[in-house]
């Protein structure tokens, strides 16, 4: 008979077990489902109380949240509350103080059924609302304490251990949504920063997913395509309503093998405008390891206008004084000439003079190298034609042989077997290959590698010069085809800086242009790009 009591017993026990965990995952599930409908931190908030209060039957609840940067608990919502202690008088709680620190540091349960004004509170006010029961626990998320869930009762011993297991189970529950709200809230906010910063720079902005769908532009560049971004946004860039010659630049940029670095170039519009672009690659971590494709790209677009009008002035005045100095140069040049018999025996004067011819030399190299730019950019005795690239690519092999011999460098030549023809003036495109090259030669390291790569990609002829010398940092590339510009400002490494805009102007007098690609200590890739075929009267959209 006792046998069977306690059986009857235990079994009642279980039974009172049971319907307590169902009442605590039936809660779980409710709350779940009521804070999971916004990701609004304020509404969740109000939600998740408010839950929280139906399901145990309490007259007022408040949820405090941990301000690690303050060093307090934050009381964010509260019900049922005489004073407002959220908005009106927010009650801010130094950590370690008060009910508050117990449950904190203890990281358990704090039920207090008898509370009395005796009670020692870190807001002496919260005596007047007059509450005699309080259970305050704990919640987590991401594996530590983020804030406290309180309820409370206008009765004494309100709270019994049904009560506090169904808020212990609720709690974290309600912890991990308030905590994902937050998070939401803080993107929201970093979003709002970025898209101000984004819009209140001077340079025009795009970004581009992997497809190239374009993703973001902000108001300047808006401004330098006269374009509206709502006809922009998600719209591939190929197929995107821009000026042409920035369409067609960019996707020529885009067109290189080399994945990982920038690519710098301008572009002249109709009404004389000058853009200087930035193409950048966007990689995502995870990705990276499984694939060598971008993830999208960025593209900061910059007006350079009031430099080029600059640049044409200085040009201006040098070619004028250039024509002035060539005559009187070359009738000193001559004169030296003249005297170097004179003074065989006098080994002093010997050098006089070899200095002298050298700097006319230099002089008159700098002089030819002007002339040869207003030449090139004027367009006269442009001589196009049909040219066997094999054949140009072995003459400029031939030409720079010397100067790789002369500094142990090794040199690899990469071409295009299905490329035949190209039409181009070949003494000039000769020229801009051998400017590249002799670039190389004068900053890679002895013994270093120089590799001369000539492929297609779409209708698009590459020529590519790569080095493994010092690099070139990103400010600095931008300005690499300009006039007498030398980033790496070595007076040991002769040169007139002219070389690149001598490249520059023959590839744009083909129809071209020109990039470079380069991380500091690890080289440069100097490129120029060509039409295989007369350019259609529209960017291509395959």
């Amino acid at each position: 008979m006792v046998e069977t009591q306690n059986l009857i017993h235990q079994n009642k026990q279980l039974a009172r077990e049971l319907k307590q965990r169902i009442d605590q995952l039936a809660a779980m599930g409710t709350v779940a489902t009521a804070v999971s409908q916004s990701l609004d931190l304020d509404e969740t908030l109000s939600t998740a109380l408010q839950a929280v209060l139906d399901i145990v039957d309490a007259e007022a609840g408040g949820i405090s949240l941990i301000d690690e940067e303050a060093g307090e608990v934050v009381l964010r919502a509260q019900r049922g509350w005489t004073q407002d202690f959220v908005v009106a008088r927010p009650m801010r709680i130094p950590l370690g103080q008060g009910m508050s620190g117990r449950v904190i540091s203890s990281d358990k349960v704090v039920v207090v059924n008898n509370f009395t004004r005796d009670e020692e509170l870190a807001v002496p006010s919260f005596h007047d609302e007059q509450f005699r029961s309080i259970v305050m626990a704990p919640m987590h998320a991401r594996g530590k304490i983020v804030g406290i869930l309180s309820v409370m009762s206008n009765r004494p011993n309100r709270f019994g251990k049904e009560i506090v297991g169904v808020l212990c189970a609720i709690a974290d529950t309600v912890g991990v949504a308030l905590d994902n709200a937050r998070l939401y809230e803080a993107s929201l906010e970093n979003q709002s920063q970025l898209s101000a910063i984004l819009h209140s720079t001077a340079d025009g902005i795009i970004a581009t997913d992997q497809a190239g769908r374009i993703r973001v532009i902000n108001h300047t560049a808006e401004g330098m395509l006269c374009v509206k971004s709502g006809s922009l946004i998600n719209v591939p860039l190929r197929e995107a309503p821009i000026n042409p010659k920035i369409r067609h630049s960019l996707l020529v940029a885009l067109s290189s093998r080399e994945e990982d670095c920038n690519r710098v170039f301008k572009v002249t519009l109709d009404d004389g405008r000058v853009l200087s672009v930035l193409v950048s690659p966007v990689y995502v971590a995870c990705q990276l390891d499984r694939r060598s494709e971008t993830d999208g790209w960025v593209i900061v677009l910059q007006d350079v206008t009031h430099l080029h009008q600059a640049e044409i002035a200085r040009t201006q005045f040098i070619q004028a004084a250039a024509h002035d100095m060539r005559n009187p140069l070359g009738a000193a040049l001559n004169s030296l000439e003249a005297l170097q018999p004179m003074v065989s025996d006098n080994e002093m004067a010997r050098e006089l003079v070899s200095i002298a011819s050298l700097g006319i030399n230099r002089t008159q190299e700098l002089i030819d190298d002007l002339l040869n730019l207003e030449q090139i950019e004027s367009g006269y005795g442009l001589d196009l034609a049909e040219t066997y690239l094999p054949d140009l690519i072995d003459e400029v092999t031939i030409e720079i042989k010397p100067r790789l011999d002369e500094r142990n460098l090794r040199f690899h030549v990469e071409v295009d077997r299905s490329l035949s023809t190209i039409r181009v003036d070949r003494k000039w495109m000769v020229r801009a290959i051998l400017n590249y090259l002799e670039n190389a030669c004068k900053y890679t390291p002895r013994g270093g590698e120089v590799r001369l790569c000539v492929y297609a990609k779409g209708p698009m002829l590459h020529i590519e010069v790569t080095d493994n010398g010092p690099g070139i940092p990103v400010e600095y590339q931008s300005h690499l085809f300009e006039r007498f510009y030398r980033a790496n400002a070595d007076a040991s490494v002769p040169g007139t800086g002219l070389g690149l805009a001598i490249v520059k102007s023959v590839a744009e007098q083909h129809g071209g242009n020109v990039y470079v690609q380069s991380k500091p200590g690890v080289g440069s890739t100097f490129g120029i790009t060509l039409q295989l075929e007369p350019p259609p009267d529209a960017v291509p959209t395959a």
